[in-house]
């Protein structure tokens, strides 16, 4: 069997994957981790069609940014996915049930090809969830899981934000107990 084919079949079991398109090899690995986690609700579409998912009582249309006219992203990602203070003390269990329904969203967008917008409250969920495990004790090992790696994927995907949200999100970068 071919990577391509291989990739397809198990694209074909996720409810979230919508589209035809290849997905990229680390987004087909992750739908592969997620597709047990996650359940789709055809009956209510999100962004680019992708079926509204949701994962332990977690729903993407819940906390979707693109629902918000008023905020940018990365303001919306700022004030929806806070932590507690002390940092140690956030629910890591909540904060990976959202970040497993944006990364659903993220690969079923990707299987049409749509547009990615998604991706900086994406990356900042997932720099939330290494800073929480972080300060629980338990820093990811993988290089790309690391919250400075994370910041510079967040900074990256946020161009046209304004300078004082970027400069919000290093200063969190900063916060890790």
């Amino acid at each position: 069997m071919t990577a391509p084919a291989a990739l397809n079949e198990r694209q074909q079991n996720a409810c979230f994957i919508i589209g035809n398109q290849v997905l990229p090899a680390e987004t087909a690995t992750i739908v592969a981790q997620l597709q047990s986690r996650i359940r789709c609700n055809t009956a209510r579409t999100t962004l680019s069609g992708v079926p509204d998912v949701s994962s332990g009582g977690v729903s993407f249309s819940s906390i979707n940014f693109a629902a918000s006219s008023s905020q940018s992203p990365l303001q919306f990602a700022l004030d929806k996915f806070a932590t507690a203070t002390p940092l140690a003390s956030t629910d890591l269990a909540t904060f990976q049930r959202q970040l497993d329904v944006y990364l659903a969203t993220e690969a079923g967008i990707r299987s049409v090809g749509g547009n990615l917008a998604i991706k900086v409250p994406k990356f900042f969920l997932q720099f939330q969830v290494s800073r929480i495990q972080t300060a629980q004790g338990n820093p990811p090992a993988e290089p790309g899981l690391q919250v400075d790696h994370l910041l510079e994927k967040v900074l990256k995907n946020a161009p046209s934000e304004k300078g004082d949200l970027l400069d919000s999100v290093r200063a969190l970068a900063g916060i890790l107990a």
